[in-house]
Formats: structure tokens, sequence, C-alpha cells
């Protein structure tokens, strides 16, 4: 598994947390971006790796699409 390159970035609060979910639930960045794709959210891996480290700002339809896909409520992104 890859480490962070960079620090974290301070540009939104889920980055880190869907991380660390996604992980935990074993998915690989590319089968997240995938399914937001197929539920209609047009990401690609560049804007989606910047999300999650927090360099860019999350819209409201991923920060939505995320929690569907990883199956938790979407307050837990933001803890």
């Amino acid at each position: 598994m890859k480490t962070r390159k960079k620090p974290l970035g301070s540009a939104n609060m889920v980055g880190a947390n869907i991380e660390r979910i996604r992980k935990m639930q074993k998915f690989k960045q590319v089968e997240i971006i995938a399914k937001m794709q197929s539920m209609g959210v047009d990401i690609n891996v560049t804007s989606y790796s910047k999300l999650e480290g927090q360099i860019r700002l999350a819209t409201d339809i991923e920060v939505y699409t995320i929690a569907k896909i990883l199956q938790v409520d979407i307050s837990e992104l933001f803890e």
C-alpha cells in the first residue's frame, strides 16, 4: 500500500476520514472512482486523490456519494 507523500491539506474536512474508512474496508481508490462514475459523479483519479489529501474542496454530491459507497452515515465523514 502506498503511503502519503505530502502532508494533508486544509481544503476540506472529510478527506482524511474518507481515506481511513476506504482503507479499513479494503477499497482501492480506482474502485471508489468507478463506483462514483457509475452513480453519475464525474471524477478522475487526480481529483479524487486531491480530495482525500484535503488539497481541494469536496462537493456535496461527492461527499454524499462516497458515504453511500462506503455505507456510512455522512456525519461519520466529518468526525
